[in-house]
C-alpha cells in the first residue's frame, strides 16, 4: 500500500484504532463526573433542571460508553496480532497493568452502570447517587492503569531484563514511573475540558436555534465555569509535563521545538512556526521569538537544552510531524482559555446567553478538546520513536512478522468497518444531543427517586380486585 512497509502499516493501523478509541473514554471520564455533579445538585437543591439534565446526558453517556468498550477490545487484540514480539518482551509488565484495569475499573463500572442507567425509580436516591459516583471513580481508575502502562513505556523503571524478557522487580516503581503523575493529570484534565466543550457546544447550539430554557442555559453556564477553571490548570500541568519530558526524553522536546543545535552562549529561541526538514537538518521558514524557548523549557533567560543534531539520525523522532501536532494542541488550548475568559466577561455583563458571536464560537469549539487530545497523543507517541519502550526496545523489533499485503488488507478492513460502526454510533449520539433535554422527562415519585415497590403494588392490586369481587357479590 503506497510503498509502505509492514512496520509502517502496523503503526498506522494501531494509530488509527487508538485515534477512535481515545475519543470515547475521554468523553466517558468527563460525562461520568458531570453526571455525578448533576445528581448531587439535584439531591441538594431539588431543582428539576439538574434532574432533567442528568437523564438527558445519561443517554449520551451510555452510547459513548458502549463505543468505548468496543473500540478498546480491538486494541487489546492488536498487541498479540501485530506486536507479538513486544508482548513477549514486555508482557510481564503491560499484561498485569491492563489486567488490573479490568479487575478494578471495568468491573466497578460494569457493576454499578446498570443501577445508574436503569435504577432511578428502582433503588433509593442515596444508592443511585452512590452508583453514579462509583461509575465516575471507575472511569478515573481505568485511566490510571492505562496511563501507568503507557507511561512505563515512555519512562521505564523498576525492571530487569532476564533472557531477553522484561522482569518486574519493583511494582511501585513500575507504576509510579517518572512521567506517570504528569501524564495522568494532563490526560484527566483534558478529558474534563473536552467534555465541558462538548456540553457547552450543545447548549450554545440550542440557544442559537431559539431553544432557550433553563436546562440549556444551565448546560452552557456549567460548561463555561468548568472551562474557566480547568484551562489555566491544564496550562500549568502541561508546563510541568514538558519539564519532565525534557529531563527524561530530551530528543522528543528537541523534535517538537524544531531545535537542531545550540550556539555557544546563546539562548534558545521559541520557533512559533516553520517546517522542520529531517534531511536538511534545519527548520525552514522559521518564525522565532528570542529567548522564549529557554524561558519556557529551562525557566531561565539563556538556558539551553540538547538539539536534534546531538542524537544519531536513527534515534531522532520525526520533527516534521510532532512540531505541528504539538502546536495544534497548544493553539487549541489557548482558544479554550480565550473562550473561558470571554464567557466570564459576558456573564459579568449579563449577556452570556444572548451574544450570538460567542455562541457560534462555543459551538465551533465543541470538538476542539478531542482534537487537542489526538494532537497531544500523536506528539507523545510519535515523539517517543524510534522506541516502543524508550531506550530499551525499538519499534522495529516489536512488530510481528506479517507481510505488507496482509497489513494493507487488514488496515482497509479496519477503516471501512470503523467508519460504518462508529459513524452510526456517533451520528446517533449527536442526534440525541440535537433533541435537547426535555422538561420532566422522567417523573420521580413523591420523594424524588425512592424505589418503586413491586410487591406492595401487587398487594394493592389484589385488594382492589377483592373489593370489586365483593361489590359484584353484593
Amino acid at each position: 500500500m503506497f510503498g509502505l512497509t509492514a512496520l509502517e502499516l502496523a503503526r498506522i493501523q494501531f494509530g488509527f484504532t487508538i485515534s477512535f478509541h481515545i475519543i470515547f473514554p475521554a468523553i466517558t471520564i468527563g460525562l461520568a463526573s458531570y453526571l455525578a455533579v448533576l445528581e448531587g445538585l439535584w439531591l441538594w437543591k431539588r431543582d428539576t433542571v439538574y434532574r432533567d439534565l442528568y437523564h438527558f446526558w445519561s443517554k449520551i453517556f451510555a452510547v459513548n460508553f458502549a463505543m468505548g468498550v468496543v473500540s478498546g477490545l480491538v486494541m487489546a487484540y492488536q498487541f498479540g496480532t501485530n506486536w507479538s514480539y513486544f508482548s513477549s518482551f514486555a508482557g510481564s509488565i503491560t499484561g498485569p497493568l491492563l489486567a488490573y484495569e479490568v479487575l478494578t475499573a471495568f468491573f466497578l463500572e460494569a457493576g454499578f452502570l446498570g443501577v445508574m442507567l436503569f435504577g432511578w425509580n428502582r433503588v433509593g436516591p442515596g444508592l443511585h447517587f452512590f452508583s453514579t459516583i462509583m461509575v465516575a471513580i471507575g472511569t478515573l481508575i481505568s485511566a490510571t492503569w492505562i496511563l501507568a502502562s503507557n507511561s512505563w513505556m515512555q519512562t521505564p523503571q523498576g525492571f530487569e531484563i532476564v533472557n531477553n524478557v522484561v522482569v518486574p522487580v519493583d511494582w511501585f516503581k513500575v507504576i509510579f514511573n517518572p512521567s506517570f503523575p504528569y501524564r495522568l493529570a494532563h490526560m484527566t484534565i483534558a478529558a474534563f475540558l473536552s467534555t465541558a466543550l462538548f456540553v457547552g457546544a450543545a447548549g450554545a447550539w440550542h440557544l442559537l436555534r431559539g431553544n432557550d430554557n433553563a436546562r440549556v442555559r444551565t448546560m452552557l453556564s456549567m460548561a463555561m465555569w468548568m472551562l474557566l477553571f480547568t484551562a489555566p490548570i491544564q496550562i500549568i500541568a502541561g508546563d510541568l509535563h514538558g519539564l519532565n519530558t525534557l529531563k527524561h526524553q530530551p530528543a522528543k522536546i528537541a523534535a517538537l521545538e524544531g531545535h537542531w543545535e545550540n550556539k555557544p552562549g546563546e539562548a534558545v529561541p521559541l520557533t512559533l512556526f516553520g517546517i522542520p526538514d529531517m534531511e536538511k537538518e534545519e527548520t525552514l521558514y522559521a518564525i522565532k521569538v528570542p529567548h522564549l524557548g529557554s524561558l519556557i523549557l529551562t525557566h531561565t533567560w539563556s538556558g539551553q537544552f540538547p538539539g536534534l543534531k546531538e542524537y544519531a539520525k536513527e534515534d531522532r523522532p520525526n520533527s516534521t510531524v510532532v512540531f505541528w501536532s504539538f502546536r495544534i494542541m497548544v493553539g487549541l488550548g489557548m482558544l479554550m482559555l480565550l473562550l473561558g475568559l470571554w464567557g466570564v466577561w459576558l456573564r459579568w455583563r449579563g449577556r452570556l446567553f444572548e451574544t450570538r458571536l460567542f455562541l457560534r464560537f462555543a459551538t465551533w469549539m465543541g470538538p476542539a478538546g478531542l482534537i487537542a487530545i489526538l494532537a497531544g497523543w500523536y506528539t507523545t507517541e510519535i515523539g517517543r520513536q524510534p522506541w516502543i519502550v524508550y531506550g530499551v526496545m525499538r519499534t522495529k523489533d516489536a512488530v510481528s512478522n506479517h507481510s505488507a499485503l496482509a497489513m494493507s488488507v487488514t488496515l482497509v478492513v479496519f477503516i471501512v468497518v470503523y467508519f460504518i460502526v462508529f459513524g452510526i454510533g456517533t451520528s446517533y449520539m449527536l442526534k440525541l444531543v440535537g433533541k435537547g433535554p426535555a422538561e420532566s422527562e422522567h417523573e420521580p415519585d413523591d420523594e424524588g427517586g425512592r424505589p418503586s415497590r413491586p410487591l406492595s403494588a401487587a398487594h394493592d392490586q389484589m385488594d382492589m380486585f377483592a373489593s370489586a369481587h365483593q361489590d359484584r357479590k353484593g
